[in-house]
């Protein structure tokens, strides 16, 4: 019964796409909206390839000064596409602060005073004035409820107070607050089934969309940060890949028809899954006969054949290079590694490993090659999620290795994810763009909240947590896996890296906004740290490496 069902999904999902135009988006030559031309992007006739950065709070400043000094530090380091939230959803208007969208008592309410949407229209005035494009993302994946975190001043350890709205990434509203509001079974997945909560999701993209669809300084519209079908509350068993490709195909459908002049990518984490059906299958170009004796392979189509050959080979190194002698050592990776799926449910698994079986409810390539996606995305965060291709076992970071040895394989795999999303990607032959990566270092560790959290990792007081041996990574180890990743995606041929997230000082406080001050009573603070940012001579070490970048991949 539930493969008839997911039959007529696909039927009905390419029936919509028969009669609408080819994906590939046909521009002026000299446009200045950022396109597509030979899988590349493209501004004003020219191949454009960047590196960038995450903030998600940026227009969401106190004034208009702090957003136009952040904008001029990014691009001193060779910023030049910042990526941010075009959402902030409430459940009740707030007394301070902006607010862009009020889901409440059965009904919607759009902000379009000055602490509404207002603030994304001085956020694309200031871009261009320091030539930067937005990302603009129209929901978030992740909203725990929970509000009892706390958060710790730098130089006031024993003072403490609750987070303030909108100081977490996953603290603006997103799905889960459409479906608990107008939801019938209220499970994560009815955002993607939904029809009545789709459609109010639409009236919002719309609204925001239609308002900035003749602005070239944005760069792309981001249908969601982190589709998949876990969240922040449980999905339905029936949510697999084609329940996520479907809502992408509609809804960007929907998005182009509002505004053809910008591309439109899913933000999604990048997970592979070539053992699942299709609703868009690639048609694979036709290659060369293979010599004798060897067989045809197809360069970028994923398959699980060719991932099980990746695993063999994998455990073949790993036993060459682990010496017959016991090696003792702190782990550094999966400490905070986030629960695939809520308690009680059960998702298939398979030997290729979580990030390639399936079992997030995401297929990356599937979803790329839906006509109107116009790039790929994916993300890295390896404290949070698991890249490792096989099952836990091929993984050294679970067995006792020096922490040296579990580092340097987290980079490595962070290169080998780098590698396969490029090769999904040239497959279907649009543009890549790593929309997010990070590492959590050792100096950050009482402050990382994972995404779908609300709450410090640690789980500590935090005037008695002190960073330790084994928890996050030194600032020059990070440094040197941005440096291995960059690189890594330069040389694959990504056409855009951001890293997450950019960092500010000497801001405007203000009262109940997410801009504390450093000092009790101070009127200058700093912007929100989940465990991902840096400043003082931190923050110019890792805007060196992103400098550098930018200066390679131009």
């Amino acid at each position: 019964m539930r493969s008839s069902f997911w039959l007529t999904a696909a039927l009905n999902v390419l029936t919509a796409y028969a009669a609408t135009t080819p994906s590939r988006t046909v521009k002026r030559q000299s446009s200045p909206f950022a396109s597509v031309a030979n899988g590349q992007f493209s501004v004003n006739g020219s191949e454009f390839r960047f590196v960038g950065t995450n903030a998600y709070w940026l227009p969401f400043l106190n004034s208009d000064e702090d957003i136009s000094n952040t904008l001029a530090n990014m691009s001193a380091a060779g910023i030049t596409v910042v990526r941010t939230w075009a959402f902030n959803d409430v459940t009740s208007i707030p007394e301070n602060g902006t607010w862009l969208q009020l889901i409440a008592n059965g009904t919607t309410q759009v902000n379009e005073g000055p602490n509404g949407i207002q603030r994304l229209d001085k956020l694309i005035e200031l871009a261009e004035q320091h030539n930067i494009y937005v990302l603009f993302s129209l929901t978030n994946n992740w909203n725990p409820t929970t509000t009892a975190a706390t958060f710790t001043r730098r130089n006031d350890n024993a003072t403490t107070t609750p987070l303030p709205r909108n100081f977490l990434s996953n603290d603006y509203g997103g799905m889960d607050a459409y479906v608990r509001e107008f939801g019938v079974t209220k499970q994560h997945d009815e955002f993607y089934t939904n029809e009545t909560i789709k459609d109010i999701f639409k009236n919002y993209t719309k609204q925001i969309v239609s308002r900035y669809a003749n602005n070239s300084r944005v760069f792309s519209w981001e249908l969601a940060n982190d589709a998949r079908c876990n969240s922040s509350i449980a999905a339905s068993s029936s949510c697999n890949t084609n329940t996520v490709t479907s809502w992408h195909a509609d809804v960007s459908k929907f998005v182009r028809s509002v505004d053809p002049n910008h591309l439109v990518s899913s933000g999604n984490h990048g997970f592979l899954c070539p053992d699942c059906p299709k609703l868009f299958p690639i048609t694979p170009a036709a290659r060369p006969s293979p010599a004798p004796g060897q067989r045809r392979s197809v360069v970028g189509v994923m398959t699980k054949a060719r991932l099980l050959r990746d695993i063999a080979d994998k455990r073949r190194k790993a036993r060459a290079a682990v010496p017959a002698e016991k090696r003792e050592g702190v782990k550094i990776r999966g400490r905070w590694a986030a629960v695939l799926w809520p308690a009680g449910e059960t998702k298939r698994q398979s030997s290729v490993g979580t990030a390639f079986d399936g079992s997030q409810g995401v297929d990356s390539q599937d979803i790329l090659n839906i006509p109107d996606i116009g790039f790929g995305s994916f993300q890295l965060f390896p404290d949070q999620n698991s890249y490792t291709l096989g099952t836990a076992g091929d993984d050294n970071s679970q067995g006792q290795i020096t922490t040296q040895d579990t580092f340097n394989q987290t980079v490595q795999e962070g290169v080998n994810w780098i590698q396969q999303q490029a090769a999904s990607a040239q497959a279907v032959g649009k543009p890549l763009a790593l929309t997010g990566f990070g590492l959590v270092t050792q100096g950050n560790a009482q402050q990382f909240v994972p995404f779908n959290s609300s709450t410090p990792a640690l789980g500590t007081a935090p005037s008695t947590r002190k960073p330790t041996l084994g928890v996050g990574i030194t600032d020059t180890q990070r440094d040197s896996a941005y440096t291995a990743w960059l690189n890594a995606g330069i040389q694959a041929g990504v056409s855009g890296l951001l890293q997450y997230q950019w960092s500010s000082n000497g801001l405007a406080t203000a009262p109940g906004t997410f801009v504390q001050g450093t000092t009790a009573g101070g009127t200058l603070g700093q912007s929100p740290n989940d465990g991902y940012a840096t400043l003082g001579q931190d923050q110019n070490n890792e805007q060196g490496v992103l400098q550098t970048a930018s200066q390679n991949i131009s």
